[in-house]
């Protein structure tokens, strides 16, 4: 079982083929597009590669599945008795990738 670790987006994710993830949005990036990412650890079962800080000579192919935004998240700032409410909202923008191969 071949297994990796990606960075991305300031976040790091274990994948293995097909495994469908939302990262962070990817600028440039359409749907049917192929994106690589950059691998930290690989392991294939018998052996281990750590990188320092990346495993040279591998990447991690995946392609992009679709471009969209999260569920909104409601932030609220109060204080009480000063007549202050401020009421935003925020959608996070995501893209959603499927591992091909390493």
């Amino acid at each position: 079982m071949n297994i990796a670790v990606i960075k991305t987006g300031g976040k790091q994710y274990l994948v293995k083929e097909g495994t469908v993830l939302q990262v962070e949005k990817l600028d440039g990036a359409n749907e049917g597009d192929t994106v690589s990412f950059e691998v930290l650890l690989t392991d294939d079962g018998v052996a281990t590669q750590v990188g320092k800080p990346l495993v040279s000579g591998v990447k991690v192919s995946a392609k992009v599945l679709e471009n969209g935004r999260a569920k909104k998240v409601i932030v609220v700032k109060y204080k009480a008795k000063s007549r202050y409410y401020k009421k935003r909202g925020h959608r996070q923008p995501f893209t959603k990738v499927k591992i091909e191969k390493f």
